[in-house]
């Protein structure tokens, strides 16, 4: 009688799981990502599809591209979303704690800069005075300290927090040094706060990833950039990124793979394959840009080559190749 009762409790627990509409995982293949929120939505994209198809959990988080190498180098997160390349700060700290790292590119960003819808005054904008902006001590405040045209309207500037590879990489490439920036300004890791601030501010300028831009078109407008005095005005766009003529708020985005779980754990290798092989679909999906497929191709070689180290000096650079940076991995 007893082994009839237990026998009827699992069939009930088997139905009431059949019909919860959730997906039951073994907690010990649980692959954990986080960083960028710049590469968020194209490993949360990746993982739901993953999900889907293996019934491994995936979990993705959005730190930033720093606060996700602090967890990953301390061995909490097995893949770090990045949105510039891993620091000698960031490299010293996983040696120190044994981590050996698998760089992987698997997109290109084109970091946009964007004004409220309203502002009809702004046709394009400079490096040149991108930097008198948001150089370190900058005491623009107002639109007509950019140019007398435009009229005396108060900026208000909104962009990623110091933890971010965004604020890194444009700090690099507008200021000529990481991290070097004016602190005045309203920062957040979360890039749909930075979309807000300047969709409800009529003097609201900020910068972000293309695809964050592309969500939200309707309230922000996108500059076009004049890389250099004489340049032509480029627009951030699939075809701009593509032709290098996005100068130089054009990067790779990135993936890095502990090495040492990769080897030991076939799901995290199994995820990283699915990763690259669906990334040309999933990363026009969220609105980023493939990369192209002779990049990829080499890309996925070198994962299965498991060749562990960067490509960088341990600083962001601007205007690198991807087949070149895969090469300088020995």
């Amino acid at each position: 009688m007893q082994s009839i009762f237990v026998n009827a409790l699992k069939v009930v627990s088997f139905i009431a799981v059949a019909f919860s509409g959730t997906t039951t995982y073994a907690a010990e293949k649980i692959i954990k990502i986080d960083g960028s929120s710049t590469v968020y939505p194209i490993s949360e994209a990746v993982a739901e599809e993953f999900q889907s198809a293996q019934k491994i959990k995936v979990t993705v988080g959005e730190s930033g591209t720093g606060g996700g190498f602090k967890k990953f180098c301390r061995g909490e997160t097995d893949i770090s979303d990045a949105s510039r390349p891993i620091s000698q700060k960031e490299m010293d700290a996983c040696k120190e704690a044994g981590i050996q790292f698998i760089e992987l590119p698997i997109a290109y960003d084109a970091l946009t800069i964007v004004v409220n819808s309203k502002n009809d005054f702004v046709k394009s904008i400079s490096v040149e005075d991108l930097k008198k902006i948001w150089a370190p001590g900058s005491s623009v405040k107002n639109w007509n300290q950019v140019s007398t045209s435009y009229p005396n309207l108060p900026m208000s500037l909104f962009g990623p927090g110091t933890a971010s590879g965004t604020f890194d990489y444009f700090t690099e490439a507008v200021n000529g040094k990481a991290k070097s920036s004016r602190s005045d300004y309203t920062p957040s890791e979360d890039d749909n706060v930075l979309v807000q601030g300047v969709a409800n501010n009529a003097g609201g300028m900020g910068y972000f990833g293309i695809a964050y831009y592309f969500e939200n078109k309707d309230k922000l407008r996108a500059l076009p950039i004049i890389a250099k005095a004489g340049a032509v005005a480029v627009m951030p766009s699939v075809e701009s990124v593509m032709n290098s003529t996005y100068q130089p708020l054009a990067r790779p985005l990135f993936i890095y793979v502990n090495a040492t779980a990769a080897n030991a754990r076939p799901e995290i290798k199994a995820f990283v394959n699915y990763y690259l092989e669906n990334a040309p679909k999933l990363v026009k999906e969220v609105k980023y840009i493939p990369l192209t497929a002779e990049d990829y191709a080499a890309v996925k070689s070198h994962f299965k080559a498991m060749k562990p180290g960067t490509g960088f000096n341990g600083t962001p650079e601007v205007g690198v190749k991807i087949t070149d940076l895969i090469n300088r991995i020995k």
